[in-house]
């Protein structure tokens, strides 16, 4: 593996480890933005990987698309969560009185399967 998809996917390790903190800590709209983090740089290490040079933008669903990972049910929901969980104009509403611990839980389950996919993908 290059370093620099190594780099990429490594990443996605403390971010998915920022997203465990905050949600043990009750933070969940910081959980579930570092989720979404998480999965959009272990699709970017997958794709680095493939097509030898970074995918530009936030979208999990174009970035899953062009990695061919067709689950995208949970990676819709994810998807919107980049604004939604920082910014209150976006969560209409202030974003920390927006998330639970049903839907952390849920995006949770949407990173880790795909970090999964990519994992196998990448010792393929």
């Amino acid at each position: 593996m290059r370093d620099e998809v190594h780099n990429w996917f490594e990443q996605r390790k403390a971010d998915l480890r920022a997203a465990r903190v905050a949600f043990d800590g009750d933070v969940y709209q910081n959980a579930v933005f570092q989720e979404k983090q998480a999965t959009e740089k272990a699709l970017k290490a997958y794709l680095l990987q493939e097509n030898r040079e970074l995918e530009k933008g936030h979208s999990l669903v174009k970035l899953a698309e062009k990695a061919g990972y067709d689950e995208l049910g949970g990676i819709r929901d994810l998807n919107p969560e980049y604004l939604t969980t920082r910014y209150p104009d976006m969560a209409i509403g202030t974003p920390a009185d927006s998330y639970d611990e049903t839907l952390a839980e849920r995006h949770i389950e949407t990173a880790e399967d795909v970090i999964q996919w990519v994992t196998n993908k990448l010792s393929e």
